[in-house]
């Protein structure tokens, strides 16, 4: 997942749907991968990606209280288009997609907590909740977590039933092998061997994105994600 973030207005607009569907803005940029070009059709760009990403994830946050009781969630990031090549083989300077991440509100930034929502759209389409990635301290609790009887039951529970929904488990990295210490054996080495937990959504109906219907459906999504996302605030 990206980590920098664009700065939005304070009041996104309401959503009403994305461009268009065949996604003919990225679809340009992928050809012409310079600051010139980009400039001149950035507000494009902002009106019809990054702002509707903006309104769309403060739309879904407001609907998510329900699923959400007693956890804060922190407000919408969309993130910048400019990629970072500094430690990348692949120059070209900007990414051929929108992103944007609706996360749980922690002590540290919103890619650093687990995400109610992650959005992509472009060339590139899909969403998910959960945390991409875990190390150091964060994996400690999580595995510890998992290894325990009643929060690692629980967690197995959850993920079942997301996989029964057609959601597919994710992670930054898994081990080929058990973690130092745990029984290659254990019911829940499928979850053990990851360093991050996401659920990413079923695959996204792109044909609905220039509608307002496309916040009900990442809603629904929210929602159904939404027991994971809770365990992982709470033993991640």
């Amino acid at each position: 997942m990206a980590t920098r973030a664009t700065k939005q207005d304070a009041t996104p607009r309401p959503f009403t749907g994305f461009a268009d569907t065949s996604r003919s803005f990225f679809k340009a940029l992928d050809e012409h991968q310079d600051r010139d070009w980009y400039n001149a059709h950035k507000a494009e760009f902002e009106a019809g990606w990054s702002g509707p990403m903006a309104s769309l994830l403060t739309e879904v946050r407001g609907r998510l209280a329900d699923a959400y009781k007693g956890v804060t969630l922190r407000e919408p990031k969309v993130f910048r288009l400019q990629r970072d090549v500094r430690f990348s083989l692949d120059r070209t300077p900007y990414k051929t997609n929108v992103s944007g991440v609706l996360s749980v509100k922690g002590p540290g930034t919103a890619t650093d907590s687990p995400a109610a929502v992650y959005l992509q759209l472009g060339l590139e389409n899909f969403g998910g909740a959960g945390l991409y990635g875990m190390q150091g301290e964060t994996l400690e609790r999580y595995r510890a977590a998992v290894l325990d009887a009643r929060s690692g039951a629980a967690l197995a529970k959850i993920t079942d039933a997301l996989e029964a929904q057609g959601y597919t488990l994710g992670a930054m990295e898994t081990l080929k092998t058990a973690p130092r210490g745990v029984d290659k054996d254990h019911p829940r080495i499928h979850l053990l061997k990851r360093k991050g937990l996401v659920a990413m959504f079923p695959e996204l109906p792109v044909e609905t994105i220039t509608e307002t219907s496309f916040a009900d459906w990442v809603t629904e999504r929210a929602v159904e994600a939404a027991p994971l996302v809770r365990w992982l605030e709470k033993h991640a």
